[in-house]
């Protein structure tokens, strides 16, 4: 199989292909999943914190009394 056919298959562009390739091409199988572990734990953290911040805001305008 191609890598053209191999790409039509899966539903991705050549170049897709290409930069996943270069991004994941040298990791065991293990390593990948503990990347896509840390990049969900990551997104997961992100959204906390802007969260906080957010209220944080919201809680520092109220004090104010500027609401």
């Amino acid at each position: 199989m191609t890598i053209a056919e191999a790409v039509r298959q899966i539903g991705v562009t050549q170049q897709t292909f290409y930069r996943w390739r270069k991004l994941y091409g040298g990791m065991q199988r293990s390593q990948l999943m503990r990347l896509k572990e840390l990049e969900k734990e990551n997104q997961r953290l992100r959204r906390a914190v802007s969260d906080l911040t957010l209220d944080k805001l919201i809680l520092t305008e109220a004090a104010r009394g500027n609401f």
